[in-house]
């Protein structure tokens, strides 16, 4: 990496389907390369640069120009990197010199007759699938199956894995069914990569120590907020007594002192009459017995009276002054208005108390019927309800002028206790504009804000919604699986509840992966490639030989598997079985494994270099300087091994 550059552009491989067409990059390699041979100038040594069949003229004469032009190299030979892996076993045996040579590589896969020890190139078979896209492969299914995981699945840890666990199944199908029948045998032919992984801490028991600590510290907040309470308290109390004490003196003042003096005072203090002192005095010694916590006696007491609440309704309008008189009305409509109210829930409780009564005679004389009204009467109001509810928002129809969009306008969503209020504002204010402004000088006009309260908003809204849920109460008290409408709508889901990871969590299972990786070799479309497999393309290297059927029996019977992916287990068996399908029947087969299906190519290729044959297979920088790109068209290089 110190040749590269990484501020300039990204790393990326000068090879696309191992033909070399990013140069940029291949001199880095070339660099490297020859560094660690210690050429660090010019390389003054031939060069015989491995390449793959069939390779184009133009990227086999970018080559040569990089390596005279950039190294200075006297001599360049060009050779086929499945060939020399082919003479090298030759040598040793494990193939004659007709054969087959089927060459499973990184980026692509070759199968090449010879005859006689010589390639016949018009009959190589080439398709653009290699162990780069089983390794990608191999990713991609891991990724999408356990996508927690993500950054761990490297490039890297794919092509480890692969080369630890995958495998070619000798029938894909019968393969497939295994695992899909969740057998035994599946589980033996798992294998699993275990990530790194850190348990939780375990939440230990507090010690008697920390508890004793953490009630100490709780004791003592609790303390100090008792303390705030008690100051604020003593506070209060100071407070109130310095108030009850004033408003006393200003009582013994105002009945010791003439009604002339007595104006001044009450001027002075900003109290209206003496009766409203005294009422004050009254809230404020029940304030004070209730800050020092004493007893107030019954309810009775300890409500303030009706006349304490209003002083000036008894006081009659010759003594009240013209602001007291208008404090009067307003003391009357409220008084007026509270008895009302009192009397009128004491009424409703007679009422319930005798419905109550009614309703248990019911319930004792014919339970079921009484439980089937209940429900009729809850059905009921919930409809009632819920198209009020409905009218709230969608406005009602009830007049029919509405448009051809079913929208309404706000007047038609008014119940009828928002009209009149709407009615009485619109009189008011109709009134007020006439001329002098009068509201208020009556006692009439005070009962306008009484028709106009918020009591009477819902027009009985209000009292259907507690009488429905009184009759939904009632129901659950009888019917134990009776569910109200509001509890229904309220229920959710609870939330899945978060499991703490464990250690299967990391565990990284390769089951079917480490078999439909490799198959991609046989089938290249399952990852989109629309090519042959390699089983299939000794069938179309055969065809496309002019030669009669025993010459072709000759070549079966001496393939040699080469290549980085020939090494997956089952490889060999695998292509027996599938070249056998295009073969005659009983026609004889034999496949061997190179004896170092990685390496052979370059120890073929060092034999060659060191062979009197390679000085005829070179050409020399003159001969470039001379001819150029036309000797590489010219020549179209075939090699003679």
């Amino acid at each position: 990496m110190k040749f590269f550059d990484c501020t300039r552009s990204a790393l990326r491989s000068p090879f696309n389907d191992d033909v070399v067409y990013q140069f940029e990059y291949m001199e880095y390699i070339l660099d490297y390369g020859f560094d660690r041979l210690g050429a660090t100038s010019e390389v003054g040594h031939p060069i015989l640069m491995t390449e793959c069949e069939c390779n184009p003229s133009f990227s086999r004469a970018r080559m040569a120009e990089l390596l005279f032009e950039t190294y200075g190299v006297p001599s360049i030979a060009f050779g086929i990197d499945n060939a020399f892996s082919y003479k090298y076993n030759q040598k040793l045996g494990n193939c004659g010199e007709d054969g087959l040579a089927i060459s499973c590589e990184h980026g692509t896969c070759h199968v090449i007759p010879f005859l006689k020890g010589q390639p016949v190139l018009g009959a190589c078979c080439r398709t653009n699938v290699g162990g780069f896209h089983v390794t990608d492969f191999l990713r991609q299914l891991l990724t999408l199956k356990y996508p927690y995981h993500t950054a761990n699945f490297t490039w890297e840890k794919a092509e480890e894995l692969k080369k630890e666990h995958c495998y070619v199944a000798l029938d894909y199908l019968s393969e497939l069914q295994i695992f899909k029948n969740n057998k035994e045998e599946a589980e033996e032919k798992t294998r699993y990569w275990q990530l790194p992984w850190v348990p939780p801490p375990k939440e230990e028991p507090p010690s008697e120590e920390e508890l004793a600590r953490k009630a100490a510290l709780k004791e003592k907040a609790g303390q100090r907020l008792r303390e705030m309470a008690a100051a604020k308290r003593s506070q209060k109390i100071v407070e109130l007594e310095k108030q009850l004490s004033y408003l006393e003196e200003l009582s013994e003042q105002l009945d010791e002192a003439e009604e002339s003096e007595a104006s001044a005072i009450l001027g002075r203090s900003g109290y209206l009459s003496q009766q409203e002192i005294k009422s004050a005095v009254s809230k404020a010694t029940q304030s004070l017995r209730k800050a020092k916590g004493e007893s107030n006696g019954n309810e009775e007491k300890a409500d303030a009276s009706t006349a304490d609440k209003y002083p000036l309704v008894s006081v009659p309008d010759e003594e009240l002054t013209p602001e007291q008189l208008k404090e009067k009305k307003k003391q009357i409509l409220l008084k007026t208005t509270t008895e009302g109210k009192l009397r009128a829930k004491q009424k409703r409780a007679e009422e319930e108390a005798l419905r109550e009564k009614q309703e248990e005679q019911k319930r004792a004389e014919n339970p079921e019927l009484y439980l089937e009204e209940l429900r009729a009467r809850y059905s009921e109001l919930s409809e009632k309800f819920e198209q009020r509810k409905r009218q709230k928002v969608n406005g009602g129809q009830t007049n029919g002028n509405h448009g051809s969009s079913g929208g309404v306008g706000r007047g038609e969503r008014l119940n009828a206790a928002q009209k009149e209020r709407m009615r009485l504002l619109a009189s008011a204010a109709f009134d007020r504009g006439k001329g002098e402004d009068t509201f208020g000088m009556r006692d009439e006009d005070w009962l306008v804000y009484n028709k106009m309260s918020k009591d009477n908003d819902d027009d009985g809204n209000d009292d259907d919604e507690s009488e429905l849920v009184r009759i939904a109460s009632k129901l659950q008290e009888i019917d134990p699986t009776f569910v109200s409408k509001s509890e229904a709508v309220q229920l959710t889901p609870e939330p899945p509840k978060i499991r703490p990871l464990t250690a299967e969590d990391y565990r990284i299972a390769i089951g079917i992966e480490r078999f439909r990786c490799p198959e991609v070799l046989f089938q290249p479309g399952m990852i989109g490639i629309d090519q042959a497999g390699i089983d299939e393309m000794v069938s179309i290297s055969l065809r496309r030989l002019m030669e009669d059927e025993s010459v072709k029996q000759r070549l079966c019977q001496s393939i040699l598997v080469t290549g980085g992916s020939s090494l997956f287990p089952g490889m060999i068996p695998r292509l027996e079985s599938g070249i056998r399908q295009y073969r005659p029947y009983l026609s004889p087969l034999k496949l061997v494994k190179a004896a170092d299906p990685i390496l052979d190519a370059w120890r073929g290729a060092a034999a060659f270099g060191a062979s009197s044959k390679f000085g005829k297979q070179t050409f020399s920088l003159a001969d470039y300087r001379e001819h150029g790109e036309n000797l590489f068209h010219r020549y179209n290089i075939v090699y003679s091994l």
